[in-house]
């Protein structure tokens, strides 16, 4: 089976929604205060969970580029197409006074190809973003951080289509050995930039349970409890408007049904006008219910994201 086409029209014309939605805001920026005040690459982009961040991780940045006097918003689409996985995520983010940042994502999986070719997972996820200390731009001669604390609540919507693939019945992922069907993740991020040197370094502490970031629910058989798991990314300035970099992400293995593996990526970010960023990458995402699928190697594949704001 081919990739479900019309995740990918829906893809197609959320874009430019979302590009005109963004323009008209643009044309009210004095009026509603959004001043714009970051310098490029510095809004931070969305995550795949929602977050301002990179690609897999978040960022210690608040989203947009409001400045502490100020707001701004970002939205996204992106798509993550593996060997027998496709993953449709969209979302926005608000960022309020270079402190505060407010996001709702939601995760749209599908089984594309092997035995399970067919089903598919949704997932909602609301977060919140605090920033504590520090200013990784402008305080260039401080070894400190920027240091932001985040929580992610992440509500799996259930398992569709599985009479399909002949599982006539599995509607959610407790019934493949998941404890629960919602979970909250907290993380600390910390990250630098080194103007000087243009690179920028993140590391990242999430305390979570999420079975392959929720998708799969939350706890198992195997481990119920929470574990703290490490995250970080560093990146290259090539130009203010062009980056390039690696990300990693630690996963707790939790089921019994899914050997779940860590995931990397390598991507690049490029943000043509301040308003319009670009993310893409080379991404893999470590086996997948591979008990269940019979399939032993990692899903790879590649990332693309587009995002507009201000």
């Amino acid at each position: 089976m081919t990739n479900p086409p019309w995740r990918l029209i829906r893809a197609a014309l959320i874009c430019p929604l979302l590009l005109s939605a963004t323009q008209q805001a643009l044309a009210q920026t004095e009026f509603i205060g959004a001043d714009q005040g970051k310098l490029h690459l510095t809004a931070g982009f969305n995550d795949v969970d929602g977050a301002g961040g990179a690609g897999l991780v978040p960022l210690a940045f608040i989203t947009g580029y409001g400045s502490s006097d100020s707001w701004g918003a970002n939205a996204h689409v992106t798509t993550v197409n593996l060997n027998d996985f496709q993953l449709t995520a969209y979302g926005v983010a608000v960022g309020a006074l270079d402190r505060f940042e407010l996001s709702f994502a939601r995760h749209e999986l599908d089984v594309v190809h092997g035995p399970l070719d067919g089903l598919g997972v949704d997932q909602d996820i609301i977060g919140l973003k605090i920033k504590l200390v520090g200013n990784t731009l402008y305080q260039q001669d401080s070894w400190l951080p920027q240091l932001a604390i985040g929580a992610q609540y992440k509500k799996n919507k259930g398992i569709k289509d599985a009479g399909s693939v002949g599982l006539a019945g599995l509607t959610s992922p407790v019934q493949l050995g998941a404890k629960d069907d919602s979970g909250t993740d907290v993380y600390l991020s910390a990250t630098k930039i080194f103007l000087g040197q243009s690179f920028v370094v993140d590391v990242n502490l999430r305390y979570t349970k999420a079975n392959q970031l929720g998708l799969l629910g939350f706890g198992g058989d195997k481990d119920d409890g929470y574990s703290l798991k490490p995250e970080a990314a560093v990146a290259y300035l090539f130009t203010r408007k062009f980056a390039g970099g690696f990300e990693f992400r630690a996963k707790p293995e939790n089921l019994g049904a899914d050997t779940e593996d860590n995931a990397w990526d390598a991507f690049v970010a490029w943000t043509p006008t301040r308003n319009i960023s670009l993310v893409a990458a080379y991404v893999n995402l470590g086996s997948i219910l591979g008990p269940v699928t019979g399939r032993t190697d990692d899903q790879k594949g590649t990332y693309l994201s587009f995002q507009v704001g201000f």
